[in-house]
């Protein structure tokens, strides 16, 4: 009887041991569990609460009287200035930014939700009668469009046709100096393309189409007027230089370099020698993931790729500023044809006068890579 007493006693501390290590191991996976959890949920969260955008993209958001912190997140999100309304009702209440004021706002969505919300919660911050819309060299005319869309009444689609309406740009060539009828050619895509000068404006929300491009196109004669002197002096016509300043306005950044890069096309012009420029493709193409797309895709049929055609293209491929213009009227002075620019560094523009020179170079900056 005591030998099955002191069995029963084992058998029972065995099973009690067993339970024992039942409940770690349970204990231990809910654990792990609850860790995978919270960092999913984690990483969830700071996915969600990351800018809608990463490029500066404004827009106008309104909060009407009444409207309460759910709705205004919501609106938020379906108009893709968040990622999420959970995240700014959240992001709301855990930093006291619940006081929402109504009116009419600019907001970008590249901005924080943090960013966002304190911009909502300043009544200051409202619009009244205008907005200050910014405009960078560079900027397609499509991309004109889309900013006066996203931050006033004017449609994207009426800017577009509008720029591209005969009777309309007629007009505007009795009324402007520097537009010409060459900008009527029926291959141009967009036939304002160059001629809406990147600044920063003040519109009425309530503008229309046409204000919108005259207030565009006045800035533009100020600029031909300043520099009328040095237009009137080129071997360019006035059409040219607005094209050829924005394919100098895409290849270079610096004003030194715009000069060179301008002095190389003007070199390859004067004897008949093909521009091949890759970011006329880029024109071309319209739509790209990267540079090298317009690298790769030189034989693209289009009236503005200058590696199908000799010559400038049809019309500008983007909108220069004033430091692209001046290059092309004040160039350096250079026996350069060849160009290229080390994209893996610094973006340091070399210049070779000989294709040997221009190879050496893509070797050691680029293929070396």
């Amino acid at each position: 009887m005591k030998k099955s007493g002191r069995w029963s006693k084992k058998c029972s501390a065995h099973l009690s041991m067993k339970k024992k290590r039942r409940l770690a191991k349970f204990l231990a996976g809910l654990l792990v569990l609850i860790l995978v959890g919270l960092a999913s949920t984690y990483v969830l969260y700071t996915n969600l609460s990351k800018p809608a955008a990463g490029e500066s993209d404004a827009v106008l958001f309104e909060i009407k009287s009444g409207d309460v912190l759910r709705n205004v997140a919501a609106n938020l999100q379906d108009q893709g200035i968040v990622r999420s309304a959970i995240v700014v009702e959240i992001t709301a209440r855990l930093e006291n930014l619940s006081g929402l004021k109504a009116g009419l706002f600019v907001l970008d969505k590249s901005w924080s939700v943090t960013e966002i919300l304190m911009t909502l919660n300043d009544s200051t911050k409202t619009i009244v009668d205008t907005v200050r819309i910014t405009f960078i060299e560079g900027d397609w005319a499509r991309d004109f469009a889309r900013k006066l869309s996203n931050l006033t009444s004017v449609e994207e689609q009426d800017l577009l046709e509008l720029w591209n309406d005969e009777v309309f740009l007629r007009e505007m060539i009795e009324q402007y100096e520097f537009l010409s009828t060459d900008i009527l050619n029926p291959k141009t895509r967009i036939r304002l393309e160059g001629y809406l000068f990147p600044n920063t404006y003040e519109f009425f929300v309530s503008t229309n189409a046409r204000d919108a491009t005259i207030k565009l196109l006045n800035q533009t004669k100020r600029i031909y007027e300043k520099y009328k002197t040095q237009f009137e002096a080129s071997e360019l016509s006035v059409h040219e230089v607005f094209i050829l300043a924005s394919i100098v306005q895409f290849e270079a950044s610096k004003p030194d370099d715009m000069k060179k890069v301008a002095s190389v096309f003007l070199n390859r012009l004067k004897i008949d020698m093909p521009l091949q420029s890759s970011v006329t493709v880029c024109y071309s193409l319209y739509e790209y993931d990267s540079w090298k797309d317009c690298e790769t895709n030189s034989g693209f049929e289009s009236p503005y790729n200058t590696y199908k055609y000799r010559g400038l293209p049809v019309g500008p491929i983007m909108n220069p500023g004033e430091a692209a213009i001046i290059a092309v009227l004040e160039p350096a002075d250079t026996d350069y044809y060849y160009f290229m620019a080390d994209v893996y560094g610094d973006g340091t523009v070399y210049f070779a006068k000989t294709y040997a020179e221009h190879s050496a170079n893509v070797q050691k900056y680029l293929k070396g890579r």
